[in-house]
């Protein structure tokens, strides 16, 4: 299964996947309930930049990741600021954004610092109450865990499907870009069933 894990000593590679998971998680709601203000966009530009930065990865490797990442987003900028701003304005569309964008990025953190299977196991442990009312705790936690990996993977091969247009002399484009996505897009989902074959899950 692919990962974007990156290995690591700092605090954050040693914390336990469970509590790692509700902290993040808590981080990132917090950052999307901020006040429409333009303190609350600063906080949220800010607050990211100090995780990554202080998250034991070190500086250089901090701001590397922190960019890459916010890179992968920034179709989610236009996307989100500039419809923003035609029927809300500046600010509202600033702080909107600035929210989104920051609450991605820490939730980015996760698989980042934590390897898949400690996500599958600390996810499995807590949602092994849901086996009370007839759900699979094993099945919920690797859908969840499957998600989020994999969006960041498809984020990635988009970025190479660009890549390689460059590379033979062609403007990126969504018409020129849309069927080789598509292409690798399905590749990836074929080696992941074939992963999850492997693992016994059907």
């Amino acid at each position: 299964m692919l990962s974007l894990y990156r290995p690591g000593g700092g605090w954050m590679h040693r914390m336990p996947a469970g509590p790692k998971i509700t902290l993040l998680t808590v981080v990132a709601l917090l950052l999307a309930a901020l006040p429409f203000s333009w303190t609350g966009a600063l906080i949220a530009v800010v607050a990211p930049a100090v995780l990554y930065l202080g998250a034991g990865m070190g500086v250089v490797s901090g701001v590397r990741e922190l960019a890459r990442q916010g890179w992968a987003l920034r179709g989610v900028v236009v996307l989100t600021g500039v419809g923003q701003l035609i029927f809300l304005g500046p600010e509202p569309a600033a702080v909107n954004t600035a929210r989104v964008v920051s609450a991605l990025l820490v939730v980015g953190l996760l698989p980042l610092t934590t390897r898949v299977s400690s996500m599958l196991d600390a996810m499995e442990r807590g949602m092994t109450p849901l086996g009370r009312i007839g759900i699979d705790p094993v099945r919920v936690a690797l859908l969840l865990t499957v998600t989020l990996t994999t969006i960041p993977v498809l984020a990635r091969l988009a970025a190479e499907v660009r890549e390689a247009q460059r590379a033979r002399g062609l403007r990126p484009s969504f018409a020129r870009g849309a069927l080789p996505f598509l292409v690798v897009a399905l590749r990836h989902a074929d080696d992941l069933g074939d992963a999850l074959a492997a693992r016994g899950i059907r």
